[in-house]
């Protein structure tokens, strides 16, 4: 009984979220995601960008640097 309540918790966008968050984290593009993932709008892959707001990844300090 306790096995079925905690698999009634897992859904398939679970894996889905997983799939794309570790994409992104791995230093996969962001069109290369969209297309795996697959999302017609790059907006919807962007929020599963955990460091999307980390400074260090944004195309003017990558030119800086």
């Amino acid at each position: 009984m306790s096995a079925r309540i905690r698999m009634s918790r897992l859904h398939p966008h679970m894996l889905r979220h997983t799939f794309v968050t570790t994409m992104l984290d791995a230093g996969v593009s962001l069109r290369d995601t969209q297309i795996a993932a697959p999302h017609a709008d790059p907006r919807t892959t962007m929020r599963y960008d955990r460091a999307r707001k980390n400074l260090d990844r944004l195309p003017n300090y990558i030119l800086a640097a």
